[in-house]
This record gives C-alpha cells, sequence and structure tokens, in this order.
C-alpha cells in the first residue's frame, strides 16, 4: 500500500474546526497530478475525468473507527466503494486524496502516491486499501 501523507493545512483546519472526522462525510479522488503538500482544498487539485465508472467527487469512505486511547487519536476508514472501468477505460491516474465533502471548502486531508500510473481497462477494478489495524491516521 502507498503511504499516507498529510496535507500541510490539515493541521491547522483540524485546529480551527473545519474537521469533524468523526461525523463529517469524508471522500477519496483520483488525480493523475501530484498534489502539493501546500494544497489546501479539493479545488486545488485537478480531478480525473468523469465517466466509465468513476464518478466526479470521488467515492465516500465510510468512518469505522474514531476514537482515541491513551492520548493517541486514531481514524479508521472503510475501504471506499470499489472503482470498476465500464463501457471503456477510465482516465489514469496515480493519486488518491482524501478530502473533507462536509466541510465548506472541501479541505484536503492527505494523499496516497501510487508511484507509476493506474489504467484501468473495461472491466478492471481498483480499491484503495485503508488499513483497518493502523488506520488513515493517527495523531499523538
Amino acid at each position: 500500500m502507498a503511504a499516507f501523507q498529510k496535507f500541510h493545512s490539515f493541521v491547522e483546519a483540524l485546529s480551527e474546526k473545519k474537521h469533524d472526522l468523526g461525523a463529517d462525510t469524508l471522500k477519496v479522488m483520483l488525480t493523475s497530478v501530484a498534489p502539493l503538500p501546500s494544497n489546501t482544498v479539493k479545488a486545488d487539485l485537478t480531478e480525473i475525468a468523469d465517466g466509465n465508472g468513476y464518478t466526479a467527487g470521488g467515492n465516500v469512505a465510510t468512518v469505522t473507527s474514531s476514537a482515541q486511547t491513551s492520548g493517541v487519536y486514531k481514524l479508521v476508514l472503510a475501504d471506499p466503494t470499489t472503482w470498476t472501468a465500464s463501457g471503456g477505460a477510465m482516465a489514469p491516474f496515480r493519486y488518491a486524496v482524501l478530502y473533507n465533502d462536509t466541510a465548506t471548502s472541501d479541505e484536503v486531508i492527505g494523499y496516497w502516491d501510487y508511484g507509476t500510473t493506474v489504467n484501468l481497462s473495461d472491466g478492471d477494478s481498483f480499491t484503495v486499501d485503508f488499513d483497518p489495524a493502523t488506520g488513515v491516521l493517527t495523531i499523538a
């Protein structure tokens, strides 16, 4: 699995109550353009084209656990719905971006770099695999 990289703005946005990670709607969108750590909102990113199995805005990532133990917070998400190319190839991508769809400006949280372009031909599938043991992110 690709390593999670947080956006710099996430720390400030969390501190300023723009995120309620246990209750807000979080989504994962796909892009072929490298996110910058300085990006702050979804509009800063270039999403892949809608169609052939991909819906603009991406897929919901359901929160399965949002809790702290001994002063360490852990966010655990269920894998978002699998993308399956249908009716032709889906637009190529390399990055999966987690963002807060409830926040006023769709503030970004973090992303995964798969290291190479992912191409899905008609019938091929891809799922961002969230680790249920370690969670998506921890805050200590």
